[in-house]
């Protein structure tokens, strides 16, 4: 742990990372705990179902305006993550510190390199996690069929890899690693933070995102590049929401 920072300075990096969490990624991961153990009381895991992307009213066009004003709101915590990313004393603009300056085609390309290993690991660990109970059954795609559906699922599963990872990388590894923590003290801390807000789906999808978070965290901190990470989860998403039907290919229940 980094003795240099004076414990002012440590404390205001703590007080960020929890208000950041507050508003975002940690409120989810209590809300997920609570949703575990209201199903855990319930009956079988397996029995339960979690469902995204659900609608917001049975009117489209309010449905379509509360879709986007989510998505929208959603990403505000990302704005204030990097406003105080860009508050620190660091002569490094912000967007090499983050590892999203140029390279656009070598980072799809590995995004698409990340999408492809993570994807299939994926499907086993939810095919795994249905066949011994403790999965839920994930409905990825609930919303009505409108002519606004696929392109709020894309800009939602957007959403999600801009939010999680910019928030999960960007800011909270950043901060660890201003607080003095090591790699892979960081790695697992974060592997287990991004696992906890999925738990409102399973043990399963629990394990699932916990393996993610290590193999995310691993390429981060040994390219210090952000957009892969980014464009491997969105891909992830776009899969999950435009093809339902391929959970329940891999659904041994």
């Amino acid at each position: 742990m980094d003795t240099e920072l004076e414990p002012r300075e440590r404390r205001r990096l703590w007080f960020e990372l929890g208000l950041v969490a507050a508003l975002s990624l940690g409120q989810s991961a209590v809300y997920a705990v609570v949703k575990l153990l209201d199903i855990v009381t319930r009956g079988p895991i397996s029995d339960a179902q979690a469902k995204l992307n659900t609608s917001l009213n049975p009117r489209p066009v309010f449905d379509l305006v509360y879709q986007l004003l989510d998505i929208g709101f959603s990403l505000v915590p990302v704005a204030l993550a990097l406003y105080l990313l860009s508050r620190d004393p660091d002569p490094e603009p912000l967007s090499r510190r983050l590892g999203v300056h140029g390279r656009p085609v070598r980072d799809f390309g590995y995004g698409v390199l990340l999408f492809g290993i993570i994807g299939i690991g994926t499907l086993g660990v939810y095919a795994g996690g249905r066949a011994l109970g403790i999965t839920a059954e994930v409905q990825p795609a609930n919303l009505g069929d409108y002519w606004w559906t696929i392109p709020v699922l894309l800009l939602s599963a957007a959403k999600n890899g801009v939010l999680e990872e910019v928030l999960i990388f960007g800011f909270g590894a950043e901060r660890l690693r201003r607080l003095g923590y090591g790699p892979w003290t960081i790695i697992a801390a974060l592997a287990l933070f991004r696992g906890s807000y999925h738990l409102y789906q399973g043990i399963g999808p629990f394990i699932g995102n916990v393996a993610m978070g290590i193999i995310f965290g691993w390429f981060y901190l040994r390219t210090r590049r952000l957009m892969p990470i980014v464009w491997a989860h969105t891909l992830i998403d776009v899969v999950g929401f435009l093809a339902p039907g391929v959970l329940s290919l891999v659904d041994t229940r």
